[in-house]
């Protein structure tokens, strides 16, 4: 498995749309080996994303809880990519 891609199952609260599609996106762009989206690779990568997002989501759903929570906090939950979003919004 990618060692960036953060467990999103039995997270308190649970995961978010949001985290689950940016662990899509990411799962995509590594799969794909795209590094930096480009007008030309927006679209394809974009429905895949979407189409991961939806899986995952369902997949989530249908899993049996947790016994322990994830040892990993997922990147949109920490305080420093937090305020990295910030800076740029």
């Amino acid at each position: 498995m990618c060692r960036n891609i953060t467990a999103l199952r039995g997270l308190e609260p649970a995961a978010t749309n949001e985290e689950i599609e940016a662990a899509a996106l990411q799962f995509v762009r590594k799969v794909s080996g795209v590094s930096s989206i480009s007008a030309r690779t927006r679209g394809p990568l974009e429905a895949a994303a979407a189409e991961i997002a939806a899986i995952t989501q369902r997949l989530l759903e249908e899993l049996p809880p947790r016994k322990q929570p994830p040892a990993t906090v997922p990147p949109l939950r920490r305080p420093e990519v937090q305020a990295r979003i910030a800076a740029r919004g």
